[in-house]
Parts: C-alpha cells; structure tokens; sequence
C-alpha cells in the first residue's frame, strides 16, 4: 500500500465519522456558506500580485515536522500582505498536521483565495469547505476515477467553489480533464519515490487546454525556476515547504517575489 493509499483511506473513515457527528444542513446553516467567492483564476494573473498560491504547511509524511512555531494566522496574514496571488491550506491532520479551523482562521485574515489542500473523496468534503470558508477546492487525478472527478468537480462548482486538479503525468491529464475545473496543477513530486523534477511541469504544459489556467506545484525554491516556468506557459506556483521551513515564511515570500521582479526586468 502506498503512502496515497493510506492518506485515502484514512481520509475515507475520517469522512464518515465527521457526516456522523455533523449533518450536511448544520454545514449549509454556517455563516460563510452563503459569502462569494475569491476567484483563484483571476487572481493568479492579477498584474500586482505574484502568481504564487503559498502553502501554510506545518507538516508532511517525507519530512516530518517542518514549522510548528508560527501560528496560521500570522502566516496567512503575512503571505497576504508579501503579495500572494491565494493562500493554500492543509487541513488533513493524520499525515500534515492539518486542521479545519487553520483555513477558517487563515480565511478571518485575508482578503485573497484560499484553497482547502486536502484529499477530497466524497461531496461532504466540499460542503465542509464551503462552510469553512474556502474558495478553492484540491482535486487528485492519481486517487480518483475520471467519472468520479467529474461529479466531484460539478459538485463543487454547483456550490461556488473553483476547482484544482492536480496530475503528476500525461496519463493523469488525459483521463481526467473535464468542463468542471478552472485550474490544472502539474506535481513534480513523484508520488512512488518522492523524487522531485520541474521538467514534470515543462513536459505536461503544451497538453494542458489554454482553458485553465496552469500551475506548477513542489519542489519550486528559486526566482529562476519560477521564471523559466513562467516562460513555459504557467500563471500559478504552488510553494508551501520553501518559505514554511524559515523562521518568517512570509519574508521568505517577499524576498522571493522581488528576485522574480529582478530576473523580469
């Protein structure tokens, strides 16, 4: 069993316990149900933002701890202010140290999308994220049926919410591109051994419809990467570890954006 195997079944029993313990009408009853949305689309080429979706991430399976001194709220504020074009948010807790409540403090501070990062299986996940604040919602190709993305997809479009697939091959991307998504994200992290590659995203960006707006997702540390990606045909660059794992992760952001506003001159 792989890491994802577990991660989707964990994820599997954590969802009924939750539909359980909370009913879908106490999810649509919560006060950000009925807000509009950010849209993530637009704000990834908005001409003073910076194209970089930046992750608060205190934790993953391959390293462990990575920051647990700074609290979401700092961090999301301060992404917010350094330029982020959207703030993401793990709320998995078994395998990221995740919690819901992180987006919806993250959502209390910020004025920019937010995606809820997480392994989304069932419709009641994306109730969840509509009720918790969200306005963008992870979607994996590698755990899910194209029929199933789909329907998950619609679903959460029907609720407001702008949808992110995620692909880490060709295959992936084939199989699974439908009317429903706003975003298509390449994962350069190979999810069997870990190994990180950027040519995964330079490979994959000619196949990706000019539809959807492209990002590039792991393993993105540098001003040059982020240009030459840029080149490539991508408008968004999912970083989370690179700044999470210093002691300031927003500085982190904001020496990163003016190295890409140098290099573009």
């Amino acid at each position: 069993m792989t890491i994802l195997d577990k991660i989707v079944a964990n994820t599997e029993k954590e969802v009924a316990e939750r539909k359980a313990q909370v009913a879908t009408s106490t999810l649509e009853n919560s006060a950000y149900f009925e807000r509009e949305t950010y849209s993530l689309k637009d704000y990834l080429v908005l001409p003073e933002k910076s194209g970089i979706i930046a992750e608060v991430k205190k934790q993953s399976p391959s390293k462990g701890i990575i920051n647990d001194k700074v609290t979401v709220e700092e961090v999301g504020q301060g992404y917010f202010e350094a330029g982020a074009s959207a703030i993401s948010v793990l709320t998995d807790l078994e395998f990221f140290g995740g919690k819901m409540e992180y987006l919806t403090s993250v959502r209390e501070v910020v004025e920019i999308p937010v995606l809820r990062k997480d392994f989304i299986v069932d419709e009641y996940q994306l109730l969840e994220a509509k009720a918790i604040g969200a306005d963008v919602i992870l979607l994996i190709a590698a755990c899910l049926e194209p029929k199933r993305l789909e329907e998950l997809a619609k679903f959460a479009k029907s609720l407001g919410l702008e949808v992110l697939m995620e692909v880490h091959n060709k295959e992936e991307l084939d199989r699974s591109l439908n009317p429903y998504l706003d975003v298509v994200g390449v994962n350069n992290r190979n999810l069997k051994t870990f190994d990180v590659s950027i040519q995964t995203s330079l490979d994959l960006a000619e196949f990706i419809p000019n539809e959807f707006r492209k990002i590039s997702e792991s393993g993105l540390k540098d001003a040059e990467t982020i240009v030459d990606l840029k080149k490539g045909g991508f408008e968004g660059f999912l970083i989370g570890e690179t700044f999470m794992k210093t002691e300031n992760p927003a500085q982190a952001l904001q020496q990163l954006i003016s190295e890409i506003k140098t290099l573009e001159k």
